[in-house]
């Protein structure tokens, strides 16, 4: 809480605050890698001189903070040894899924394995040559116990030690996945309401797919833990896994873990309605580092920490159980080298050839989108509708191509 120049006072994280001018985004105090394609903190609204003066500002509080809890200025945190640079560090990366997809074949069951393409793969491309992987994940379909070590062996021989497979029962994959993360999470976190308590409600919250989300994410933590070696950076990704930076941090108590949300953080009033609101905070809090793409998001989530935690937040993080969490913005980006290569390929040219034929005189829109209810694809289709009711003179001179990847077949909402 702050107080403006005519005396009112003004949360922290709402309109006012210093966080709206956040600087330093880029700013890695533990250590971890800078997403690709992060956008310059200068091209905010803020002058220059401001932007100096906030940056100033940002790192007096933090030394602030380490004289406090009597951290020393030249630790490990701030200023890693040669012994442990980037280029010598091994980044493990978690995510609900590896990058492979597992296919069971219906008639004899037997399992087939092929690298899978995502935003996440896309993103992390560019920075495969800079650093070490150990990749963490859920295979995407179940394993019976009895079949697991052949099929970790299977993995590593074709793909080598790199990608470490979680394996998760059927229930635990309903509850975890279909049930709390995207029954629940992923609605709530882009403003849609929470499923009802009510017996015969459609969408029904039920306490199990928290049981088995917190079950999911403590194996995630056991094949984490198993694997760790000292100097090792752990970097989870998203809402899947917002319980496993307290997990794996019970059991290597002295880890470097960043965690980085892919989707938005809704604001705190929002984010109140949830049960386990509580829960899920303090867990991801665990981390050294907290991402996000947008300042907003960002800024909704130090506001979730004051109104449900009752903790003081700064524009760089926030103080929770003697340890500072440094909260940044990183918006992920690509690796432009891949796609430059793919549009030299012979193919590709061919096929742009054919599309400039087959469209020469037209208005050509292009929408990019998974098959998911808050993509918007059908609000997209009306107001095409409409734009041709209001504007006959453009029909036949206008073409929408309209590509929907099919996203979460499993879960009824799709």
């Amino acid at each position: 809480m702050h107080q403006n120049k005519d005396g009112s006072a003004v949360e922290n994280g709402e309109k006012g605050s210093l966080f709206l001018h956040e600087v330093e985004s880029s700013d890695l105090d533990h250590g971890f890698p800078k997403a690709v394609g992060a956008i310059d903190s200068s091209k905010t609204d803020a002058s220059v001189q401001e932007l100096e003066i906030l940056a100033e500002i940002q790192e007096l509080q933090h030394k602030l903070w380490r004289l406090q809890s009597g951290v020393e200025s030249n630790s490990a945190v701030d200023q890693p040894s040669e012994s442990t640079s980037s280029k010598k560090r091994r980044l493990i990366v978690v995510s609900n899924r590896l990058p492979l997809s597992a296919v069971k074949d219906p008639e004899t069951g037997e399992l087939s394995f092929q690298m899978s393409s995502g935003g996440l793969v896309t993103a992390l491309n560019g920075m495969k040559e800079e650093m070490s992987f150990l990749w963490v994940g859920w295979i995407g379909t179940p394993v019976p116990k009895e079949e697991q070590a052949a099929v970790l062996k299977r993995i590593k021989k074709k793909y080598g030690p790199n990608l470490l497979p979680v394996f998760l029962s059927e229930k635990i994959v309903d509850l975890y996945y279909n049930g709390f993360s995207n029954h629940v999470l992923w609605p709530l976190f882009h403003y849609q309401p929470l499923p009802s308590f009510r017996e015969g409600a459609e969408k029904k919250f039920e306490m199990d797919m928290w049981h088995g989300y917190a079950e999911a994410n403590k194996k995630f933590a056991k094949a984490i833990t198993s694997a760790y070696k000292p100097g090792d950076l752990i970097w989870i990704h998203d809402y899947h896994l917002m319980l496993l930076p307290k997990l794996i941090r019970r059991t290597v108590p002295n880890c470097k873990i960043g965690w980085f949300l892919h989707i938005p953080f809704p604001s705190s009033e929002v984010f109140r309605t949830l049960p386990l609101r509580r829960e899920l905070l303090e867990a991801v809090l665990s981390s050294d580092l907290v991402g996000f793409h947008t300042y907003d998001y960002a800024r909704h989530f130090l506001s979730s920490c004051t109104r449900v935690l009752g903790l003081e937040c700064t524009p760089k993080g926030l103080e929770f159980r003697r340890r500072f969490v440094t909260v940044g913005v990183f918006p992920i980006g690509i690796d432009p080298k891949h796609f430059e290569s793919n549009l030299e390929n012979p193919k590709t040219q061919k096929r742009i050839e054919q599309l400039r034929s087959m469209f020469k005189g037209q208005k050509v829109l292009l929408g990019v989108d998974r098959l998911d209810y808050i993509k918007g694809v059908p609000h997209k289709l009306l107001a095409l509708e409409r734009f041709f009711k209001k504007h006959p003179e453009w029909v036949g001179y206008v073409v929408l191509i309209q590509i929907g990847v099919p996203s979460r077949t499993s879960v009824g909402e799709y």
